[in-house]
């Protein structure tokens, strides 16, 4: 060492090296301020402004005009293109040359008609590579083209990322010119910022950061940044500090490129493509130049879209796939909300996902994953077990409000008792910079230290796509082994799981659902998608299960199957994360309600089709019903021009009928009382309703039982301020219930709509506010065993939240929730943090409140949050957040909720078929005058029969899901008139199971259920 030893101060020391590669102190004298030379005017830049996303085939015959550097260019969304002219100046042989491009849209170059690369400042990428040591030989002049969208990484929020978008909002080119990249510059450079990050993190108790201090501070003192012969000096002391080896025991961080991309956010679907397109044709990039580089990529509705949008560059992906580089994960045809969808969807996300990758990659993925969703079923672990998916990656339950989650890596048990192993990457995050915070954070957090010493650690800028760079590879190449460090191995899915698998043995396991504390604002916000979802699932189901009868019934129908996928595929592309929860922005619900307008205007039609061939295209009204049981019900029908009459009808399981008017056991009576209330009964049910539509009393006739509790009214609406602390449409707080208002004014009081026989009705107006209001009108059909309740809400509110009570006379710790294929029980009481973190919860068509021999069922036909505290069961029904849609949930809305007392258990008492009556309406359609009742299908209660379908890869041969829906273990018989050959079963992919014949005998199908199991069987006609 040439300099005399001096007392070393770690602040000035750790500042010094802090300064040396400061890109803001400094930059005239330290090394930051040499990483680029000497710059080059480009020879001209041109531009063209598009309202639309053009191709560039179509783009690049456009009028360019001349642009000047620093001129705006817009409005939001538009898309600018521009046509660069540059010539390497012939001084440069033997140097480094990229054209750097800083823009504040987001870039794509563009040469020779093929994407290249992406440019996004945001994403660190504002350099494109013309040459890596530019020879005589070399092209010195070029033209290329830079597409440059009109919107940000994260959009185009007003003054937040997520604020609703600045329509006007004006985008400029801040530096474009040629440059030489002094690349021994960025190596070192690389080296002193992981030294400081070491010092940093390591901190003053670690003695292996006062050796990365002592180290970085000899760099300093031997490098000349004006020198690069002295460069390595400096280079040799980091490689002696990087080269010193770790112990065997050390952690592995298994590290994988990723670039999570939001099929829809704060953008429309539309700029997500060319999201992709930027993202993973840059990957491609890397991975030639790195052959060790590892990219994880999800979503197979993104894969899609790169090939139909950018083929040549879905070919370079096929071959990388093949090289092990580019790895398909997920196995989902998008990253879905792990709450909300349906069973039958969350399989479809799979089926078409999984299906998807096999055809075009030929492989099926080991692992699901989905990094940022708001919470997971417990029905998950089975859906991913049917799919062929061991194993699952996510992180989001680090984002818990109250509770820290204990395990990063553990076996998740599902409802049915289906484990997948499972793992959180410690360092909470899918965006990781392959910094040593990263590494140093992913050992620090690990909650299961001794029992997993492994983690993954996923790099690349992501949400907004950008993805890795080589920096990020850079960073985790110089530190594979270094002592003081994780060892770091550029991995995959596969291997990261299979290492944990094999040292599982200590792994703990985490049964039930996996709930966010955090983003239960979701389960309400947008409620006209969550409307359109409900009733698009039914109309899919109801489609394929009339198709799959008019196959058998009709020689000439055709199974429309490319139409169904078409229109599975836009309903599941509308259960992405961030669209089905509402947290997106106002275009992003405008192109998901025209999908759902597509979905219902095509399947509308298949579905006429499909019962006119049921009904040998007659003229006599009939009746189909989809469900696996017998239903009586009132319908309405038409009497004459503009004319509607009731009539009681009854349709067998899973058939047609024609309309047959049948008499009730009891018909409906309505009394109106001296005090103003009205009383409605059927025999099941006796209410009395107050002037202003809130319940004074519902009576389960036969057991004597009243449902309300002593002295509250039920049907009780309430309003309460909801201003989150930050995520506007994802959160509700649980400060928002001491804010609490019921809805009073009444502007009409309950008068009589139908006078009683076959259907009860009185109708009120409420109102909420000065804009905003409530028409509903209670029904009570006869036979029904529940009071319906159809309401008309005009909402112009601001950040309130609208609920409607029920207390009920039952005490009980613990309330039953549906969910996919099953239900599950939460605690009414906030006895721990745990419990009272749940103070919203989701749930699909219904949840109950029992105690012994007597409950209360809440039903609901297009709602998903719930709270039920003590004895008051509580439906959430509208919200008003402002970000990132300022007209969130503005407007009129529609929906029916019901409240069914019972006696026994709500199994027992047919709460679950109730649910499904009242969301799966009987379809109208044409009979042949002497049509017989007919029945397709019936299985044994408590099994549900979910799907019919025709099997993807088989004609004449269909797909029958059934559930086990009560949570228990039983032997049912599957009873059908179809002329079934033979009946094999089969995973949730169809793929058969060879080992596994059902046998068909004249008294059915008998097949074994253990509790929420779901069994999918292959039916041969």
């Amino acid at each position: 060492m040439y300099r005399q030893p001096v007392l070393k101060n770690r602040r000035t020391l750790l500042e010094r090296a802090e300064k040396f590669i400061s890109d803001v102190y400094f930059t005239d004298c330290n090394l930051r301020g040499r990483l680029y030379g000497d710059s080059c005017p480009l020879q001209s830049i041109a531009s063209f402004i598009s309202p639309k996303r053009i191709p560039f085939s179509e783009a690049s015959t456009q009028k360019f005009e001349p642009y000047t550097v620093g001129d705006t260019f817009g409005p939001t969304w538009w898309t600018c293109w521009f046509k660069v002219t540059l010539t390497i100046p012939e001084s440069w042989r033997g140097k480094e040359v990229h054209l750097l491009w800083e823009s504040d849209g987001e870039g794509m170059v563009w040469k020779d008609g093929h994407p290249v690369q992406g440019l996004t400042k945001e994403g660190e990428k504002t350099s494109y590579i013309l040459s890596d040591c530019l020879q005589s030989e070399d092209p010195h002049s070029f033209t290329l083209y830079v597409e440059v969208a009109c919107n940000g990484l994260f959009g185009a929020g007003q003054g937040s990322m997520i604020a609703t978008p600045d329509p006007n909002r004006r985008f400029s080119i801040h530096k474009a010119e040629l440059v030489i990249f002094n690349r021994d510059v960025r190596e070192l450079l690389t080296e002193f910022e992981m030294l400081v990050d070491i010092v940093k993190e390591l901190g003053e108790r670690e003695q292996r950061g006062y050796q990365a201090l002592f180290t970085v501070n000899e760099m300093v003192n031997r490098c000349d940044p004006t020198d690069p012969s002295s460069f390595s000096e400096a280079h040799n002391l980091a490689c002696k500090f990087f080269n010193q080896r770790n112990g065997e025991s050390q952690h592995t961080v298994h590290a994988m490129g990723h670039c999570h991309i939001d099929s829809a956010w704060l953008w429309p679907y539309e700029e997500t493509i060319r999201k992709c397109g930027r993202s993973w044709v840059t990957v491609i990039s890397l991975m030639e130049k790195n052959p060790e580089f590892t990219f994880t990529c999800s979503q197979a509705q993104q894969f899609q879209w790169v090939k139909s949008w950018y083929p040549g560059l879905f070919s370079r992906i096929q071959y990388f796939v093949k090289k092990g580089q580019f790895i398909p994960v997920g196995g989902t045809w998008v990253e879905m909300d792990g709450n909300l969808p349906s069973g039958e969807s969350m399989i479809r996300q799979f089926l078409e996902g999984q299906r998807f990758f096999n055809q075009e990659f030929g492989t099926y993925c080991k692992e699901f994953w989905l990094p940022d969703t708001f919470g997971y079923s417990a029905q998950l672990p089975q859906i991913m077990r049917g799919c062929g998916i061991p194993n699952f990656l996510t992180q989001k339950l680090s984002w818990n409000l109250v509770n820290t989650f204990p395990h990063n890596t553990f076996f998740w048990e599902g409802l049915d008792g289906s484990q997948v192993l499972t793992h959180f990457p410690p360092g909470n995050s899918y965006e990781m910079k392959g910094k040593i915070e990263d590494l140093v954070k992913t050992v620090k957090n690990n909650k299961d230290k001794g029992r997993a010493n492994h983690s993954a650690a996923l790099f690349g800028f992501g949400d907004g796509g950008g993805g890795p760079n080589q920096l990020m590879l850079d960073r985790l190449r110089l530190v594979q082994d270094t002592d003081g460090l994780p060892r770091v191995q550029m991995s995959s899915p596969d291997q990261l799981f299979s290492q944990l698998q094999a040292d599982s043995s200590l792994l703990c396991t985490w049964t039930g659902e996996l709930f966010l504390e955090l983003h239960n604002g979701t389960y309400t916000t947008q409620a006209q998608i969550k409307r359109e979802n409900r009733q698009c699932e039914a109309l899919l189901r109801d489609v394929e299960i009339a198709s799959s009868l008019a196959l058998c019934r009709s020689k000439t129908f055709s199974y429309p199957q490319e139409k169904l996928q078409r229109l599975w595929r836009l309903l599941l592309l509308n259960q992405f994360h961030d669209v089905i929860p509402g947290s997106c922005t106002a275009m992003v619900v405008e192109d998901a309600l025209k999908y759902y307008e597509d979905i219902r205007a095509d399947a509308s039609i298949l579905l006429h089709e499909a019962c006119e061939a049921l009904g040998s295209k007659g003229s006599t009204a009939g009746l189909f019903n989809s469900l696996p049981w017998e239903r009586q019900e009132v319908i309405e029908i038409k009497d004459g021009p503009g004319g509607l009459d009731l009539v009681l009808v009854e349709v067998p399981s899973i058939g047609i009928s024609t309309i047959k008017a049948i008499q009730p056991v009891t018909a409906v009576s309505v009394t109106c009382q001296a005090d103003g209330t009205v009383v409605m009964e059927n025999g099941i049910l006796r209410t009395a309703i107050n002037q202003d539509g809130t319940l004074a009393s519902l009576h389960l006739i036969n057991a004597n039982r009243e449902a309300l509790s002593d002295g509250c009214r039920g049907n009780q609406f309430v309003v309460f301020d909801d201003v989150p602390l930050y995520w506007d449409a994802w959160d509700v707080m649980d400060y928002h219930l001491q804010t609490r208002k019921p809805v009073e004014e009444v502007i009409q009081p309950v008068h009589v709509v139908s006078s009683g026989g076959l259907r009860a009705s009185v109708s009120f107006t409420l109102r909420i506010s000065d804009k905003s209001t409530i028409v509903q009108e209670i029904v009570m059909d006869a036979m029904s065993p529940y009071l319906k309740f159809n309401t008309k809400v005009e909402w112009a509110e601001s950040h309130k939240f609208l609920k409607v009570e029920f207390p009920v006379r039952v005490r009980s710790p613990n309330a039953t929730y549906e969910i996919q294929f099953g239900h599950l029980q939460r605690p009414t009481h906030w006895n721990t943090s745990w419990d009272w973190a749940r103070f919203e919860v989701w749930g699909h068509k219904w949840a109950d409140l029992s105690e012994h021999n007597f409950g209360v069922s809440l039903l609901n036909d297009s709602k998903y949050g719930y709270s039920i505290h003590k004895n008051t069961m509580t439906l959430s029904l509208i919200r008003a957040p402002k970000a990132p849609d300022s007209t969130a949930d503005m407007g009129a809305h529609q929906f029916t909720y019901a409240i069914m007392p019972h006696t026994g258990s709500f199994q027992d008492a047919s709460v679950i078929q109730a649910a499904y009556n009242l969301n799966f309406p009987l379809r109208r359609m044409q009979c042949h005058p002497d049509t017989k009742a007919w029945s397709s299908f019936s299985v044994t209660k408590p099994v549900i029969l979910e799907t019919i379908k025709q099997a993807e890869d088989a004609k004449g041969t269909l797909v029958v899901r059934l559930y086990e829906s009560h949570g228990s273990s039983l032997t049912a018989t599957l009873c059908t008139t179809l002329p079934v050959k033979e009946a094999w079963h089969c995973d949730l992919l169809e793929r058969r199971d060879p080992a596994r014949p059902a046998h068909v005998t004249s008294d059915g199908i008998m097949l074994s259920f253990r509790p929420f199991q779901i069994v999918t069987l292959l039916l041969v006609l």
